[in-house]
Parts: C-alpha cells; structure tokens; sequence
C-alpha cells in the first residue's frame, strides 16, 4: 500500500509504503522497484513523490494515509513512534 505523497522534507513530499501481510513482501516489492534499503524507516519506505505513479502502476495499492496506519496496525506490523527512537 501506498499513501498520497503529504509529507515534506527535502523539497519535495513523500509517501510511505508498506504491507499489511509481511516485511519480506514489502521488501521484495521495494527491491523489485529499486527502492534502496536505506529509505527503510522501521514499518515503511519513505518514497518521493517522483516515484509515486511508478509504484501504483508497478503493484502498490493506493489508500489514505489513515487507512495505511489502519491496516498496518491491524496487520501487527506498525512499530509505534516510540520504539523508533534508539538512543
């Protein structure tokens, strides 16, 4: 699944990608899609908006950015904000 691409940072917005089934899922999908590893953040990738016709055309689902957070947390694989921090 993807979000609309809402959130700036680098002069551009971003989207996130994630699955609702697994983490190997959303990592072969990203892999396939030349997504590196290191826009990887916990539960999602972090994708440009650049990028996001190509994956909704490559497989992503598009949804709501709540309805991202919903079905991730219902899936069990969301990590809450406060487990990213590592200090």
């Amino acid at each position: 699944m993807i979000d609309p691409p809402t959130w700036p940072a680098h002069d551009t917005l971003w989207s996130h990608l994630v699955s609702d089934t697994s983490y190997d899922e959303l990592h072969e999908f990203a892999g396939r899609v030349g997504i590196p590893r290191r826009a990887f953040d916990h539960d999602h990738y972090d994708v440009p908006l650049s990028r996001y016709d190509e994956l909704v055309a490559a497989g992503a689902t598009a949804v709501t950015g709540r309805e991202l957070v919903l079905r991730l947390i219902g899936s069990g694989l969301r990590v809450a904000q406060r487990d990213k921090h590592t200090f």
